[in-house]
């Protein structure tokens, strides 16, 4: 099996100031996958770790600010809850990468493990400068 050992794994910075959303999550998603890496297969985690900066400041094109609801179910009757794009980017504005990168990425244990792999942050500072991260070109 050719996944990689822990150590090997990379960090990657990407900076979203002014980013199209999902331009941005599907780049993001193919790096936390491993589909950049020769040494890609489907069944193993060969993916590296990806921090995201300025979550805030990332933007969406046409009026998918205005009309963008994001919805989930309770699990109980009547239990549908939406929120609009602007709510979400007033209270937590992390979330919408994090939504945005998380529906591209498999819906299994290993799509949970990459997942984990993903590091937002609303701001421009972040704690993994030890990891000593190469920056992550996304157009």
């Amino acid at each position: 099996m050719a996944v990689l050992p822990a150590s090997a794994k990379r960090w990657f910075v990407v900076d979203a100031d002014g980013k199209v959303v999902g331009r941005l999550a599907t780049r993001v998603a193919r790096v936390l996958m491993g589909k950049h890496s020769p040494a890609y297969v489907p069944h193993g985690d060969n993916g590296d770790y990806v921090v995201v900066l300025n979550a805030s400041r990332a933007c969406m094109t046409g009026k998918k600010p205005q009309d963008k609801k994001y919805y989930h179910n309770t699990g109980y009757p009547g239990g549908l809850r939406t929120e609009s794009y602007a709510e979400i980017m007033s209270k937590n504005p992390e979330r919408i990468i994090e939504l945005a990168v998380r529906r591209m990425l498999p819906k299994t244990k290993l799509g949970e493990k990459m997942f984990g792999k993903l590091k937002v942050y609303a701001g421009a500072e972040h704690p993994h400068g030890c990891q000593n991260p190469v920056a992550l070109e996304v157009s």
